[in-house]
């Protein structure tokens, strides 16, 4: 795939005017309240994965309006002390998927809670545990439609909100500090991240590449594939709600949450990206804490030739890197271990 969006230098300066609702802080606030009011964490119980250096809980957690939430819960075995934990989001379509899939950060040394996607699983990887009971509001039959003509109806509302939940289910978690949590995704997985880095303030750390749901409008008009693709062809047959739909997205986009971020970030973009644009993440990227009443550590790894890969395996050493940096020791860096 050529080139396709803006180049480099244009990228990064690029600020879009954001078509931010007034009401964006209100309507997170009260989404949030409601779903906080019960405890975080309904169960967890020890599962054999067939590791031995690693070891895994097979959790439920409280989100969008109290109902259940799956996740796996991994951490490196022996380790008694309380760790830094990394709570991360899957991508589009995937689930969560089975525990030994994703051992990356527990093998590095960090707690890892991996959130289930409500109502997803079924286009890759090994498969999905949570339903999603709101499924039925009109929209398309991908998540990235369901419930697209009202912000209360849509599927990203809820996903957020399990997002959030998230972090608070960790902190609540046997053997965590809960004092350095950091949100890690890719793509779904990045805007979820970015997300809960605008909605909870007191994050160690946000690790986010190719995030999905920024610069909306923009990557409406230029992705090729995907999930914009998808709210593109719904739009194509229901040729009178594109003003519905672009106010319900308004409610959802990643430079509006970046703007309010203040935890240390770390993005990546591959430059060829056309399932999630890269202009859409230097929108958020160049917004990132400017609500935040400081300048939070920031961090861009651009991919001039790849896509939606990004720097892939690459990238991730990278983050391991930077966010040993941010957040300290880990299992193994502490005498006596």
């Amino acid at each position: 795939m050529p080139a396709f969006d803006l180049p480099l230098d244009e990228l990064q300066r690029y600020r879009p005017v954001l078509d931010e609702p007034a009401d964006f802080d209100a309507f997170w606030q009260d989404t949030l309240k409601e779903a906080g009011q019960a405890g975080p964490v309904v169960s967890e119980r020890r599962v054999d994965t067939g590791l031995r250096l690693v070891e895994t809980w097979d959790v439920t957690f409280r989100g969008f309006a109290g109902e259940p939430v799956r996740a796996w819960y991994t951490r490196p075995a022996g380790v008694s002390h309380s760790l830094p934990a990394v709570v991360e989001y899957a991508g589009y379509g995937r689930g969560r998927g089975l525990p030994h899939e994703r051992i990356t950060w527990a093998a590095a040394g960090f707690a890892h809670l991996l959130m289930d996607n409500r109502g997803q699983g079924d286009q890759y990887g090994c498969g999905g545990d949570t339903p999603d009971p709101h499924a039925s509001a009109p929209g398309g039959p991908g998540p990235a439609a369901r419930g697209l003509l009202a912000p209360h109806d849509y599927h990203y509302r809820r996903l957020i909100t399990d997002a959030v939940r998230a972090v608070a289910a960790v902190r609540a978690l046997p053997g965590v500090d809960g004092t350095r949590v950091t949100a890690v995704g890719n793509s779904q997985g990045g805007g979820l991240a970015l997300a809960v880095a605008g909605l909870v303030p007191d994050l160690a750390a946000v690790l986010v590449s190719a995030p999905l749901l920024c610069g909306i409008r923009r990557a409406l008009d230029l992705a090729g594939a995907g999930p914009y693709a998808e709210i593109a062809a719904y739009l194509a047959v229901h040729r009178g709600a594109a003003e519905a739909a672009l106010r319900t997205l308004s409610y959802m986009e990643g430079a509006s949450f970046a703007r309010r971020a203040q935890a240390p970030a770390h993005f990546g973009v591959g430059l060829r990206d056309t399932v999630c644009p890269p202009s859409g993440v230097y929108s958020a990227f160049n917004r990132y804490g400017e609500l935040a009443g400081h300048a939070p550590r920031l961090e861009m790894r651009s991919y001039p030739f790849n896509g939606h890969e990004g720097g892939d395996a690459a990238h991730v050493r990278e983050q391991l890197s930077w966010l040993r940096e941010v957040v300290g020791e880990v299992a193994g860096e502490v005498a006596g271990d």
